[in-house]
């Protein structure tokens, strides 16, 4: 470590450590800004909804293709009791096949009865699964709307915190500009391992890890000249005095 640093210089760490927690607050800001968490619950609406869409919009094709189906089978029945009643009415045929013509009828009118009773169900499972798709469409526009303005939100608060780091960081070069390699190198191997890297020595505590120091520890740093690098023992911090 770096012996000996100009006072002044070494007071100079104190406002390079502020910015750096001035950058470091602002990264945590920028990860954890409350919008971020509402875009992934809203996407993951957006997307929830997107599918029961697809799903109502299928079942709708489904329940349409059984109905013409239906009715389809519908006019067959229909058709075949008109020729029946027809030929029932001309009375052309012999007296046997008119009797069986006529129990085809009743056959022909009950079937047709239950096609029409299940086209009536199919006609009431239609309108439910549109009035669905009609609220599921509507929910997901809001959805919608709701996730791109959490995203604009979003990026404004990004815009904001992406000036602030970049207006502390040119401060910052400012600071470490003409500062002894040596002293800048300890300070950035302190820092890089997550912790305070200067902080004042306000009587015994360290304002780094706001610990008292022993008084063995305080008689070595106050003793030591005003030019010596010192540091905390406790948390390793450089220490400036005042």
């Amino acid at each position: 470590m770096p012996a000996k640093a100009d006072p002044f210089i070494q007071r100079r760490l104190l406002d390079l450590a502020r910015i750096d927690q001035a950058v470091a607050a602002a990264e945590h800001r920028r990860r954890t800004l409350p919008e971020l968490a509402q875009i992934a619950d809203g996407t993951a609406t957006v997307e929830r909804l997107r599918g029961a869409l697809v799903r109502g919009q299928a079942e709708i094709g489904d329940l349409d293709r059984e109905s013409r189906k239906l009715d389809q089978e519908i006019d067959a029945v229909r058709a075949r009791a008109k020729r029946d009643s027809d030929r029932l009415a001309a009375g052309v045929a012999p007296a046997r096949d008119l009797e069986n013509m006529q129990h085809e009828l009743v056959s022909l009118a009950r079937r047709q009865s239950t096609l029409e009773d299940e086209a009536l169900e199919l006609m009431e499972r239609r309108e439910t699964a549109d009035a669905q798709v009609t609220q599921v469409d509507a929910e997901l526009a809001t959805a919608r709307a709701d996730l791109q303005a959490a995203e604009q939100r979003r990026d404004d608060a990004f815009a904001d915190i992406d000036d602030e780091i970049a207006r502390v960081t040119a401060e910052r070069a400012g600071l470490t500009d003409g500062m002894p390699a040596d002293l800048l190198a300890l300070y950035e191997q302190i820092r890089a391992r997550g912790r305070t890297a200067a902080a004042a020595l306000n009587g015994p505590r360290c304002e780094a890890c706001r610990m008292d120091l022993d008084r063995s520890a305080l008689n070595d740093i106050w003793a030591a000249g005003v030019d010596q690098v010192v540091r905390c023992t406790e948390c390793g911090a450089i220490l400036i005095r005042s």
